[in-house]
């Protein structure tokens, strides 16, 4: 048993009611969740929010029944593994045990079917406790990243010895993108929080993990939607 989820909170400072304004032709919440819905591994889906507008959109498009989340999961400060524990365990009230917990992000929009497909094979070979959408990161602590001393004079963030001259010669470093999740339910009902476990990326290019917080964010996600559609 799959069971695909979504996470979409109904206040949101930097983007209005940004989980079900509209984008390219439908709300934004539609092109996470109808790539669950669609998807032929996964077995149910369930969207966790406190917005009754989205609850109601969601059971009509067929998501489980679970009511709104609790109130202290719908704060500005509640994280990510809380919402998804709760979730978790009020879907196995209704459908049984599940096997793997997929989480798409909807504020992630651009990540393709074959990106689930991907991750729930990863998820299948390697056995992890957690299987988290990366890419490759645009800035490297240890060549371009600096921060201030107390002076405020900048250093290199991750200093080596001798130094980094060409970012081909710093560690890989990895942007954690809030895309797409495969949790083992086992790990997430035993553990506090994401990095207590073994957890594995799975690589996706850039140009499909813009995640949308901003209303810059927004109209550039637009832009490559509409760019995408007219071939």
């Amino acid at each position: 048993m799959i069971l695909g989820h979504i996470g979409a909170r109904k206040g949101s400072k930097g983007v209005p009611r940004k989980n079900f304004r509209e984008i390219h032709g439908k709300p934004l919440i539609d092109w996470s969740l109808d790539q669950l819905l669609e998807h032929p591994l996964v077995d149910a889906v369930v969207v966790s929010t406190d917005d009754e507008e989205i609850y109601d959109h969601a059971i009509a498009k067929g998501c489980l029944k679970i009511g709104l989340r609790p109130a202290h999961l719908a704060t500005d400060t509640a994280g990510k593994w809380g919402v998804w524990q709760h979730a978790l365990e009020a879907s196995e009230a209704l459908v049984g045990p599940v096997d793997a917990f997929l989480d798409l992000d909807c504020t992630s929009p651009l990540r393709l079917p074959s990106d689930i497909t991907a991750a729930l094979e990863l998820y299948k070979i390697e056995h992890p406790d957690l299987v988290m959408s990366c890419c490759e990161a645009r800035k490297n602590p240890y060549f371009n990243l600096v921060e201030p001393d107390a002076t405020g004079a900048l250093h290199v963030s991750k200093p080596l010895p001798g130094g980094v001259v060409a970012r081909q010669q710093a560690p890989t470093v990895y942007e954690h993108a809030a895309s797409t999740y495969v949790v083992s339910p086992a790990y997430l009902k035993r553990s506090k929080g994401l990095w207590e476990g073994r957890v594995i990326p799975y690589l996706m290019p850039p140009e499909r993990c813009v995640d949308i917080d901003t209303p810059f964010d927004f109209r550039l996600v637009e832009f490559l939607m509409q760019e995408a559609s007219n071939g």
